[in-house]
């Protein structure tokens, strides 16, 4: 096994084949074995992580706590993943004949290596629910292992750590791991220049759709959206033409989990917001190169297409520039909140077809008041039972990331409407919801998974529909008209 192991380091470039008794060395040290079993033949058709399940089956260093478990897992994986100069050089090389050549490598290498958890993954539940907005997905995410009562206090009681800073930051690469924070040692960033500063990206380890990549600025900026992120999301999609990328906005409540470190998505997905038809044509006067569309979804997008990528900056600008400064008080769409805060910023998505760029615009709003003092345009108390959180990125492109306690209330739910439980035995927050469910289906055990399933994805059609600032209803549309007027009379 230990020859076999160290074979995949070669099938992974992570070194030549002069290397393989150095390396079979290290691995032996790691376990704490004295020697390798005969008759090995140093193959790969068992995977990496089998074989690497194997090793810690035999190794005489047996750890106390399941995190120092990973923690060994990933050093020993790490004496077959690349160092990332030999890694950036592989990239480059294969890059210089095809980005899809470059890509396939990293994601295959990522995926072998661990660093991009696939087993986990798979333990996800995801389907698609109807709406009046075309298909969503739902994806309830059960791929981060919950941690045991001793580990929540061993890491409740361990000093804070500061480093490193942030799970995205550049040096998480290789961290070794602790109590409180993930082991990263097989990880590894792509470098990338971008208006002169450093990025590097690297796929997301608990992925939510196909070669999810996450790019950080290794600058530690806080977030910001302006026209410098729009030249970079472009320049992006131009060296990989086969991912979308887009930002979280900048905002609290309308924007990501991590604020303080500017970073983008992307990735190989069509997303429902990228199925979505168009709704109207917005006469842009200004720019009569650029083609501007408002997109039947719940979170009013504008989407620019182009084949000229510095007009299709300058007019991305001109519209995030428009809506930062516009209110409209018959909506409670303010620009700036009573103490001069900005209020308004939009989420970006970039993408690249053949012969144009494309760019999303998500008009947002982080404004908040008596009756919503969560956000006005924000999950609304009656949809929090099955979201509460921020609406990010992905889910403004229609991918609801769910918590993973709905695994279970939703089957309590199940089992209220197949009459096997009382209402007591439902989740607080779910029982109006399951009540309605009763009295709207006849319920069966063949149809009450799909009923609830799709139940689910009406749900977060609202929650879009709370977070557009815009509604479908004669106010919204009407609303809108005003703000399409606004953009056209600015660009004369």
């Amino acid at each position: 096994m230990v020859l076999d192991f160290v074979a995949w380091g070669v099938k992974l470039q992570a070194y030549s084949e002069m290397e393989t008794v150095y390396r079979t060395n290290l691995v032996l040290a790691e376990l704490g074995l004295d020697g390798i079993v005969d008759g090995q033949t140093g193959n790969t058709e068992r995977s990496l992580s089998e074989l690497t399940t194997l090793l810690l089956d035999i190794s005489d260093k047996t750890p106390d706590e399941r995190w120092q478990l990973d923690v060994m897992r990933a050093r020993l994986l790490n004496i077959v993943t690349p160092t990332p100069d030999r890694l950036q050089s592989n990239f480059e090389k294969l890059y210089a004949q095809s980005p899809e050549k470059a890509v396939a490598y990293y994601y295959d290498l990522s995926r072998a290596v661990e660093d991009v958890k696939v087993a986990d993954i798979q333990k996800n539940i995801a389907y698609e629910a109807t709406s009046d907005f075309g298909d969503l997905e739902i994806t309830i995410n059960l791929s981060k292992p919950e941690k045991t009562t001793a580990e929540i206090k061993a890491a409740a009681a361990a000093p804070k750590a500061a480093y490193p800073p942030t799970a995205l930051d550049y040096t998480n690469e290789g961290y070794a791991g602790s109590i409180t924070q993930a082991p990263r040692a097989t990880h590894r960033f792509i470098r990338e220049s971008l208006q002169g500063q450093t990025w590097g990206w690297h796929y997301s380890p608990y992925a939510y759709f196909g070669e999810h990549a996450i790019f950080v600025d290794f600058e530690r900026e806080t977030m910001v959206i302006n026209q410098a992120t729009f030249e970079n999301l472009l320049t992006i999609v131009e060296r990989y033409p086969m991912y979308f990328v887009g930002s979280n906005a900048d905002l609290p409540i309308v924007g990501g989990s991590i604020l303080s470190q500017e970073h983008f998505q992307g990735g190989r997905h069509v997303f429902p917001l990228m199925k979505a038809p168009t709704e109207c044509e917005i006469p842009m006067p200004a720019f009569p190169d650029i083609r501007a569309d408002i997109v039947r979804w719940p979170m009013t997008t504008i989407r620019l297409t182009a084949t000229d990528k510095e007009k299709l900056v300058a007019a991305s600008e001109f519209i995030r520039e428009a809506w930062q400064g516009y209110s409209d008080d018959r909506l409670d769409i303010h620009a700036t909140s009573e103490r001069g805060e900005q209020q308004h910023t939009v989420t970006p998505i970039a993408m690249k077809r053949p012969g144009l760029y494309v760019m999303y615009l998500v008009l947002r709003d982080n404004g908040t008041s008596a009756e919503y003092p969560e956000g006005i345009f924000h999950p609304h108390p009656d949809a929090q039972h099955i979201k509460r959180e921020n609406i990010g990125l992905i889910e403004v492109m229609g991918l609801a990331i769910l918590p993973a306690r709905l695994k279970d209330e939703l089957g309590d739910v199940e089992a209220f409407l197949l009459g096997e439980v009382g209402i007591e035995q439902v989740a607080e927050g779910h029982r109006p919801w399951a009540e309605m469910l009763a009295r709207e289906h006849t319920v069966t055990p063949d149809n009450v998974h799909e009923i609830v399933q799709q139940a689910v994805g009406q749900v977060f059609a609202e929650v879009l529909t709370h977070a557009g600032v815009y509604k479908y209803d004669a106010s919204g549309r009407e609303g809108l008209k005003r703000f399409i007027a606004h953009l056209t009379a600015a660009g004369k």
